[in-house]
C-alpha cells in the first residue's frame, strides 16, 4: 500500500509525530519506521535500521531529526534515547560483497525486509522513507522525505547512521590511507585521491564507476557514487 486509508489525512503542520498520531487514531498500533544508510557510499557496507516508538510522552525522542541533519554528537544521543525508548528495534548489516552481488537498490530492499523481520515485536503497519517496498509483512506507506516528516523513520534512520558510522571507523582502523572516519565510504576529494594513489581497498564496492576505474578495470558503469 502506498497511500493512507480512504478519508485520512495527515495536515503538513503535523510535525514529526503526525502519521503515528494519525495512524493510532483509527487503532493502528504498533507502527514500524524502516530506513537505511550508506546506499551511496562506494565502499563499506549497507546498514538498515528499523523502531517502534511507544505512544506519548515515552515516545518523543528530544532531538530527533533526519539523522543526516543531524551533527556526529547529536545522533549519538538521539541514538541513545531510542533504544532507551524504543518498544523494538533492529538493524541489519549487508556487506559490500553484498552490495556488489546483488546490486544497490536490491540490497537495500533486502536490507530493510530484513530490519523488519528482525524487530522483536511484529508491527501492524510500516512507513518507510520515499519508496514503497513489498514483503514486509504488513500493510505500510513510502513516506516522500520520511525520515524528516515521520518520527519513526526519523529513529530508524538514525540507528541506521550511527550503526554503519561506527562500522566505518572501525574500517578505517584497517584501512587508515583511505580516511574512512571522515568521509564514512562517500566520494570526497580525499577518497578520491586515495583510490587514485592505492586502488580499491577489500571493502570498496567493485559495482561503482569510480571503484572499478581506480581498479583499472574495462567495463560499463554499473553503479555511481554520490
Amino acid at each position: 500500500m502506498s497511500t493512507l486509508p480512504r478519508g485520512w489525512t495527515v495536515r503538513r503542520d503535523a510535525g514529526l509525530y503526525g502519521y503515528e498520531r494519525a495512524l493510532r487514531r483509527h487503532g493502528i498500533e504498533p507502527i514500524a519506521g524502516v530506513d537505511e544508510a550508506g546506499r551511496g557510499a562506494c565502499a563499506g557496507p549497507l546498514v538498515a535500521g528499523a523502531a517502534i516508538l511507544p505512544a506519548g510522552k515515552a515516545g518523543i525522542v528530544p532531538g530527533l531529526a533526519d539523522s543526516k541533519l543531524l551533527t556526529a554528537k547529536a545522533r549519538e544521543r538521539c541514538y541513545e534515547q531510542i533504544i532507551r525508548r524504543a518498544v523494538a528495534w533492529s538493524v541489519v548489516v549487508m556487506s559490500h560483497d553484498e552490495c556488489d552481488r546483488l546490486g544497490m537498490h536490491v540490497v537495500n530492499v533486502e536490507a530493510l525486509r530484513r530490519a523488519v523481520a528482525k524487530l522483536d515485536v511484529a508491527p501492524s503497519y510500516v512507513l518507510t522513507d520515499g519508496f514503497p517496498v513489498d514483503g514486509l509483512g504488513a500493510p505500510g506507506l513510502a513516506v516522500w522525505k520520511g525520515d524528516r516528516v515521520a518520527a519513526c523513520v526519523a529513529a530508524a534512520s538514525v540507528i541506521a547512521k550511527v550503526t554503519r558510522d561506527r562500522l566505518m571507523d572501525e574500517l578505517d582502523q584497517e584501512w587508515p590511507a583511505y580516511d574512512f572516519r571522515t568521509h564514512k565510504g562517500y566520494i570526497t576529494p580525499t577518497h578520491t585521491a586515495a583510490l587514485d594513489q592505492h586502488g580499491p581497498s577489500p571493502v570498496h564496492r567493485m559495482r561503482f564507476v569510480n571503484v572499478r576505474r581506480a581498479a583499472g578495470l574495462e567495463g560499463p558503469a554499473i553503479e555511481s557514487a554520490s
